[in-house]
């Protein structure tokens, strides 16, 4: 018979064991548990949106030009004949469903939600054809508070997973519409005057976006980059006293920060606060933890003009610098020797599990075996059941620390085990 090839996991995803040396599921859900418990501090509901959505979703939120939309996304036509696109990000699913499903009526509105996400690019080290993130949102307040409310939520959230440290917040405004049209004339005018230096991509964005010409990584764009005019000489004295309310309040709450006047949002409807937490734990890969203000984009699909503001997170990069956390151990392990003896145990371990004991049986093996694994597990206590045992009505307890033991009367176990 021939040998049936097993296949192989798809390029770009992995799998997770809880309870590996590495630990790494371990630090995923420490990451995902302690973003949970932080973000209810700040009042944030719990959302889920689709894992798909219509392509139109993503190509007017992201721009038809990106590289997102035009390289990375896994779009499909489904039976219907419709086109339909994984979600590459959070942020416009969250907006559809905001005028979609009439979530107006509830702004200002905080939601927060995490979950796998889709890109076609080359994975590397923390970044994933399915990754994970952690995502928070602010949707209908236009206030500076908004931005600082949720920078202050994402420093202490780094804080508690203990990765603050080495982790910096760089911070930059993208002014109002005014500030941002003005800025991106004296770009184009500044790099017109030296598009024979630039790189092809940064030409082909130079009239359609020229504030990514700003970021760009090509070495031949980073001179005329550099000596590009920063957004300050243009903000209009409404989007300066925006940007100063924002770094007050962060003044105030302790969150330590430094100006960015090169971190930009290619795509108009962004305006105001632009934000990363970056680090040099992480190689090239640097961003934790980003976002911005984007006033316009529930208007540019198709809803009122609704301002709005939100960060994301990846869960695999945070998942990579946290310390190890402590694993839960099983409290007790229950050894049964014997069909009789199963069966008792079968009741007594379920009755330990409601009581909120974490307990497991070692129902496999001889008994040196059984002990052995009793003993690996963690576990602090055995309860060691017989026919011998049963005969007498009762159960050995060993504590596998000291080694001790002692009979005990099965009518009298429960009580015992949940005094622990």
């Amino acid at each position: 018979m021939a040998k049936i090839e097993t296949p192989r996991p798809v390029r770009g995803t992995q799998d997770m064991l809880g309870g590996t040396p590495e630990a790494f599921q371990e630090r995923f859900a420490h990451v995902v548990a302690t973003f949970d418990r932080v973000r209810r501090l700040y009042g944030f509901q719990r959302v889920e949106v689709p894992v798909f959505e219509a392509t139109a979703v993503f190509a007017r939120s992201l721009g038809e030009s990106t590289d997102v939309v035009s390289k990375e996304m896994y779009t499909f036509e489904d039976r219907g004949g419709d086109s339909i696109t994984l979600r590459p990000e959070f942020t416009a699913g969250i907006s559809r469903a905001y005028i979609t499903e009439g979530w107006q009526q509830y702004a200002p509105l905080k939601v927060a939600t995490h979950g796998p996400l889709f890109r076609y690019e080359r994975p590397q080290k923390g970044r994933f054809r399915q990754f994970h993130q952690l995502d928070a949102e602010i949707i209908g307040a236009g206030e500076p508070g908004a931005d600082v409310e949720l920078l202050v939520f994402a420093d202490q959230l780094l804080r508690e997973l203990g990765v603050s440290d080495g982790v910096t917040l760089t911070l930059n405004t993208l002014g109002d519409a005014d500030s941002r049209e003005a800025w991106r004339a004296a770009l184009i005018a500044h790099f017109e005057a030296h598009r024979a230096q630039l790189s092809e991509d940064s030409l082909d964005r130079l009239h359609r976006n020229p504030l990514r010409i700003l970021d760009s990584k090509d070495p031949r764009d980073r001179p005329v980059a550099d000596s590009a005019p920063d957004i300050d000489a243009y903000l209009t004295d409404e989007a300066r006293g925006f940007f100063e309310k924002v770094t007050a309040g962060l003044d105030a709450a302790g969150v330590a920060w430094a100006r960015n006047a090169r971190l930009v949002r290619g795509l108009d409807y962004y305006r105001h606060t632009a934000f990363e937490f970056i680090t040099d734990r992480l190689g090239a890969q640097g961003t934790v933890l980003g976002g911005g203000r984007y006033d316009g984009l529930i208007e540019n699909l198709g809803g009122p003009a609704t301002p709005a503001v939100g960060w994301a997170a990846g869960i695999e990069r945070l998942a990579m610098l946290v310390d190890l956390p402590e694993i839960a151990h099983p409290t007790i392990a229950v050894i049964p020797m014997g069909e009789a003896a199963e069966a008792k145990a079968t009741g007594i371990i379920a009755g330990l599990r409601r009581a909120g004991i974490a307990c497991d049986m070692g129902y496999r093996g001889n008994m040196k075996k059984r002990m052995q694994r009793a003993n690996a597990s963690g576990a602090k206590w055995a309860v060691i059941l017989g026919d011998d045992e049963l005969a007498r009505g009762e159960a050995a307890v060993r504590n596998l620390g000291t080694g001790e033991q002692q009979a005990v009367a099965l009518d009298a176990l429960m009580d015992m085990l949940t005094a622990f």
